[in-house]
């Protein structure tokens, strides 16, 4: 396996591959890991998520999974990267996190196999799909405000190259704390048959990426939290939450709300509604096991 990052190197966004605690550029130059300003690992034209997949999230929403996956798109400007700032708009607060595996397309892709899409994946990353469920009762069909506003796509630290995506663990930790665990063996589809499924009628050219799905107990975060997503294999992802300096603006489109469905919803689909108006620690496990 190798692990190629794009790091900012004296000003210019420049790849680099992991050697240890170290980046190294084509031309020699080498940074420390705890030094390097990351950007994105790559730069894709499409950024594509599956609404479903692990066995453990559909349980938590009390339903089926549909015959097949189905996906929405996040705008390219939602992009963020490693050790970045994840903003949450002043005047919003359901925010929740959702740690994914990220697929990464290697050369163009159309209307291949299952079995033939391995060929195509350059390697994977880790992302964190966050969704900002104060815009779900406007946007619950496109999701385009919910899990497209900007910084809510961070993805990284690097690419890794080669990394079988069978039998692996996935967390997320906010502020040092367990709050989502499973493995890549409980999800419905696996990375290939994602692959397959969008390339039928979508070209998917090098550089796109595909979020593969989230486990249980998504829930909300506050400006000031940390949140990193582990995956084995894959490193971690680490960002924080800060507060938009202005409010949504109130001259034009819908506002932000907290019907039920938007509490329920950031809270997990087994919560039942009791009116609360605000998200509390004691909402949410402080770990996985305490739910």
């Amino acid at each position: 396996m190798a692990e190629f990052r794009r790091i900012l190197l004296d000003g210019y966004p420049t790849q680099v591959t992991r050697d240890g605690e170290h980046l190294v550029a084509g031309d020699g130059r080498r940074v420390a890991i705890a030094d390097a300003v990351h950007l994105p690992p790559v730069e894709p034209t499409k950024i594509i998520a599956v609404h479903l997949n692990y066995d453990s999230r559909t349980k938590e929403f009390m339903t089926k999974l549909p015959a097949a996956p189905t996906y929405f798109q996040k705008p390219l400007t939602a992009l963020n990267s490693h050790n970045a700032a994840v903003v949450r708009p002043m005047g919003c607060k359901w925010l929740n996190y959702e740690g994914e595996i990220v697929i990464v397309i290697g050369k163009t892709c159309r209307n291949i196999s299952p079995a033939e899409a391995g060929e195509y994946i350059a390697g994977y990353t880790i992302g964190n799909d966050y969704g900002l469920h104060d815009f779900r009762d406007t946007d619950a069909g496109s999701m385009l405000r919910v899990k497209g506003s900007d910084t809510l796509a961070p993805i990284g630290p690097g690419v890794v190259t080669d990394w079988n995506f069978k039998n692996k663990t996935i967390r997320t930790l906010v502020n040092g704390v367990v709050k989502q665990e499973d493995n890549t063996d409980n999800m419905e589809w696996d990375m290939h048959y994602l692959v397959a499924d969008i390339a039928r009628t979508i070209t998917l050219v090098p550089g796109d990426i595909l979020f593969s799905g989230t486990p249980a107990f998504s829930r909300p975060v506050q400006p000031g939290d940390i949140v990193e997503v582990e995956v084995e294999g894959l490193g971690k992802l680490s960002n924080h939450i800060v507060e938009g300096p202005t409010s949504i603006r109130t001259d034009v489109g819908a506002q932000p709300t907290e019907s039920e469905e938007v509490i329920s919803t950031a809270m997990g689909g087994d919560w039942e509604f009791r009116g609360i108006r605000t998200p509390s620690k004691d909402l949410y496990p402080s770990t996985v096991e305490e739910k």
